[in-house]
């Protein structure tokens, strides 16, 4: 996927001077499950999708997210109208005002001509901003006055452009702690929070992982070889037992590359990754955790430190090569500071 996922810009047939992002089509995917906990999530959002409340989803990464926010799309009543999803973590904050409101000829340099932005080309369709909790405290504020206006101004303009759609939103954060860490606008949180689903890991939906194995191998793009078209009972127990971090993402990619690397029609336990068959060898060797963020292993490391020196944070932030103004903003970022505000009187500040 690219940072604007599927969207591509083309000339307007009326104004070559004004690009036009295309909307994303939407492919028949269908979400695939038989297990209670996904049931459950399916039931809430058949009684959502009629409905023109906001939408955040919630859940690791990997567990479907965008495809709940298509599945309530396709069944409200603006099916017949885009579906655009953008990406917000995966673009600077500057690029993505640009992107979800647009901007005009000449507002910054490189801008060449007319862009209409995201928010402009889903008008009565639906906006996924994915990621959502990556972004930037000012986009925050812009992205607010938006949903509570319903208008935007693009980057460089003046007037107030009219825009209907219904916000559907997505993050693997926890968006609540992230308010409390300020981090994340309180009003913007309840704003987009109408309605909360919340998407299970995979490991938490085992009944459906055989289902999803046999869809991906009949379907992949890679079936078209003849090799690694069905399961043995021997590697579907193991991949049955496996917890899948990266959840339906990880799964998938794994069955692509049963495709193209099994000896024949039926994948044996041989033809399995090495940390699937043996997880707990890949544990020992490798303590890398798909589901941890820099963010959060950053915070953990600086606590370990504060820890080790009894909460010197002068100490600390010597051994940690940052300056201590940089460790007294980590802590307030964290909501840290009032733990490490006082130390034990092994060390001097």
């Amino acid at each position: 996927m690219s940072e604007i996922e599927k969207s591509s810009f083309l000339p307007s047939s009326s104004d070559n001077q004004t690009l036009i992002p295309q909307a994303k089509i939407i492919e028949n995917s269908p979400i695939i499950y038989k297990s209670e906990a996904m049931r459950q999530v399916m039931r809430m959002v058949e009684r959502v999708a009629p409905s023109q409340a906001t939408v955040l989803i919630l859940g690791e990464s990997g567990t479907g997210k965008e495809l709940i926010a298509q599945h309530i799309h396709k069944n409200s009543n603006r099916r017949d109208k885009p579906f655009v999803a953008i990406n917000c973590g995966a673009l600077r904050e500057t690029l993505l005002e640009s992107e979800l409101f647009g901007h005009e000829r000449g507002a910054f340099t490189g801008a060449y001509a007319r862009k209409l932005g995201l928010a402009e080309v889903a008008n009565g369709g639906t906006l996924f901003l994915d990621e959502i909790g990556e972004m930037s405290p000012g986009i925050q504020s812009k992205l607010l006055r938006f949903l509570q206006e319903g208008e935007i101004f693009r980057v460089g303009g003046k007037d107030p452009i009219k825009v209907d759609i219904r916000l559907i939103s997505a993050t693997n954060r926890e968006l609540e702690k992230e308010v409390l860490r300020g981090n994340f606008r309180e009003d913007l949180f309840y704003r987009i929070n109408t309605i909360m689903v919340q998407t299970p890991p995979l490991r938490r939906r085992k009944e459906d992982i055989q289902l999803l194995i046999e869809h991906f191998l009949s379907r992949g793009a890679n079936a078209i070889l003849g090799r690694g078209r069905q399961m043995s009972e021997d590697a579907m127990k193991i991949m049955m037992k496996y917890d899948w971090p990266g959840n339906i993402r990880e799964l998938q990619n794994t069955c692509e590359r049963l495709q193209i690397l099994s000896e024949g029609h039926t994948v044996m336990p041989n033809d399995l990754p090495e940390h699937i068959r043996n997880p707990e060898y890949k544990a020992v060797i490798d303590d890398y955790d798909p589901t941890l963020t820099i963010h959060e292993l950053e915070r953990r490391y600086i606590l370990k430190a504060l820890n080790y020196f009894d909460g010197n944070k002068t100490q600390a932030a010597n051994a940690l090569g940052i300056t201590i103004k940089t460790l007294y903003n980590k802590l307030h970022e964290y909501g840290e500071f009032e733990k490490f505000a006082v130390h034990s009187a092994r060390g001097k500040e």
